[in-house]
């Protein structure tokens, strides 16, 4: 068989699977695991989809020492509304009911966000955590994911995801830690991690 016969067997498959998936809906994105590139991923679907004209919202509900790159390029966008609702990671604050608090003021802002059709695309950086730590219960979170409006694509990124969300989830993407700079003496950098 010829290199032609076959990518014209591939296009028959690939055209067939395309003209089964006819429904159109926001999607439930989850971005996992150990490796670095979860926000990042999630930062560069957004820019996609507002250069497509999409409103975006973003809260990050642990990120809050630094400004990120992405925070000091988005957060001027008129086409994106930007919250940084954590103190910091969990071992920098070391204090569970300031928290809880920040958690819960993030929730807040995420479930107006959630109820809000102008937005197309949303993200939920380090959201994550919020269960692992409970710091958020999973079951209001759920409900409001699920009752959100039609066409708005939610993007949740963190380490582990509770089997909750993993349920209802539309894309789940793993990115494994395959080596890091860090485990190597080299230093977390503008740029390239924050």
């Amino acid at each position: 068989m010829t290199h032609q016969e076959r990518m014209a067997r591939k296009k028959e498959v690939i055209d067939a699977r395309i003209a089964k998936a006819t429904e159109e809906r926001g999607v439930l994105i989850l971005l996992k695991g150990n490796g670095k590139g979860k926000s990042s991923s999630a930062f560069g679907t957004m820019a996609r989809a507002v250069g497509h004209g999409q409103r975006a919202a973003v809260v990050q509900f642990s990120k809050g020492r630094l400004e990120t790159g992405e925070y000091k390029l988005f957060k001027d966008h008129p086409q994106i509304d930007w919250y940084v609702m954590g103190h910091g990671f969990t071992w920098e604050t070391q204090d569970r009911e300031r928290d809880i608090e920040a958690a819960e003021q993030a929730w807040v802002k995420a479930q107006e966000i959630l109820q809000d059709d102008r937005y197309g695309i949303v993200v939920f950086d380090e959201m994550s955590y919020m269960f692992k730590y409970k710091y958020l219960a999973l079951e209001p979170v759920l409900e409001a994911l699920q009752a959100r409006p039609k066409m708005q694509h939610v993007i949740i990124t963190g380490r582990v995801m509770p089997d909750g969300l993993v349920e209802i989830a539309d894309t789940i993407s793993s990115i494994r830690d395959e080596g890091h700079a860090f485990r190597k003496g080299v230093k977390a950098q503008a740029g390239i991690e924050y």
